[in-house]
């Protein structure tokens, strides 16, 4: 589908340096990373000049005037991006790297013509790939203010479906790999392109509802983590009032993981902590605000589970549906550990499309999925 990068930035035509000797520094203005004109989606940390990420799927915009455009920036561990250069989100990147690198200048843009331009930069890997810092722009030209910003947005709340674990492998046998993992081709960011909206994700790989995946850390699992600023730290805590956007509308894709071996949740347990996600939602957006809830093919009981939640909760404006086990191609749909594939999400994507339009009056059209 796109091309295949090698993780080397050189390679990439992504010019890498620590230094700005290439350029007279008379040429070169310096934007803080928190300026107000650019323009940020998803859950990020401003402490002074910086802003500071890690969950899937953040993004940002940079409007600015003259032909380059360079970040100075740190990465923890290995984290992969999207870039676009002039030009909206869509499946396929003008280009996809890593830094994995403290205090490296990366050029997102050089040699282009003059007047106005605008690059997007969208951090495709989760948490556990590592924390982005972004310490400053540099631009030839002026900064200008962002505006980008759309008037639909959707929050998604998920495991590893949501963060695109495995949607870029070929094969369902495959193993993880940081590169394969692409929150760009879920059914989320589907979705999102859809109804012509921004989006962001609250998403970590392995996460239940009161079970995580083979009851990996016990007694902390999606409605404690919904409650952070970053993905990997319990604080300091997200403070919603804060954001720079409202969701309109909240998907809630998550309980694969509570039942993904034979120790499984007691329904009291995962009503209970559902709810707990529902209210929190509410809190944080107001009671007005149009939650579905999603439930796999995960285990029979999942469904029922997650209606009785809704249900006991009295909460209005909450729907909820079910993925059959007959949404997916086992053999076409499946990429790395038997995770949907970007044809898969697809699939998943045009099952909730339907749900969304009748909670949000957003009307329907006649396009692909994609």
């Amino acid at each position: 589908m796109r091309k295949t990068f090698c993780i080397f930035l050189a390679v990439l035509g992504l010019a890498v340096s620590t230094d700005l000797s290439a350029r007279k520094a008379k040429e070169l203005i310096n934007t803080p990373a928190s300026d107000s004109r650019i323009e940020y989606t998803g859950r990020t940390l401003v402490n002074g000049d910086e802003v500071t990420y890690d969950w899937s799927g953040v993004y940002f915009r940079v409007k600015f005037d003259g032909p380059y455009l360079a970040m100075k920036c740190s990465d923890t561990r290995n984290c992969w991006f999207n870039l676009w250069v002039d030009k909206e989100m869509s499946p396929e990147a003008d280009k996809v790297f890593m830094v994995g690198a403290q205090d490296t200048l990366v050029v997102l843009a050089e040699g282009l013509g003059k007047g106005e331009h605008e690059v997007i930069l969208q951090k495709r890997t989760e948490g556990e790939q590592g924390r982005f810092t972004i310490h400053n722009f540099v631009t030839e030209g002026e900064v200008l203010q962002a505006q980008g910003r759309k008037e639909r947005h959707i929050e998604f709340i998920g495991d590893s479906y949501t963060c695109g674990y495995g949607t870029e492998s070929g094969d369902k046998n495959d193993p993880f790999l940081a590169e394969t993992e692409n929150c760009n081709l879920t059914y989320a960011a589907i979705t999102a392109r859809y109804f012509g909206a921004d989006f962001n994700l609250v998403s970590h790989s392995g996460q239940g509802i009161a079970r995580n995946y083979d009851n990996f850390g016990p007694g902390y699992h999606m409605p404690h983590r919904y409650t952070q600023t970053f993905n990997t730290e319990k604080e300091p805590l997200w403070d919603a009032s804060q954001a720079a956007y409202t969701p309109d509308m909240v998907v809630i894709y998550l309980g694969t993981n509570d039942f993904s071996t034979s120790q499984q949740p007691s329904e009291l347990s995962f009503r209970n902590n559902y709810i707990t996600l529902l209210k929190r939602i509410k809190e944080n957006y107001g009671a007005g605000i149009p939650i579905l809830c999603m439930a796999s093919p995960a285990d029979p009981y999942l469904y029922d589970y997650i209606r009785n939640a809704v249900v006991v909760s009295g909460l209005t404006n909450v729907a909820y549906m079910a993925v059959s086990n007959q949404a997916h191609n086992y053999e076409d749909d499946l990429g790395a550990s038997w995770h949907p594939n970007y044809q898969g999400h697809k699939k998943v994507a045009s099952c909730m499309i339907p749900y969304i339009s009748t909670l949000t009056g957003w009307k329907m059209e006649e396009k692909p999925y994609k």
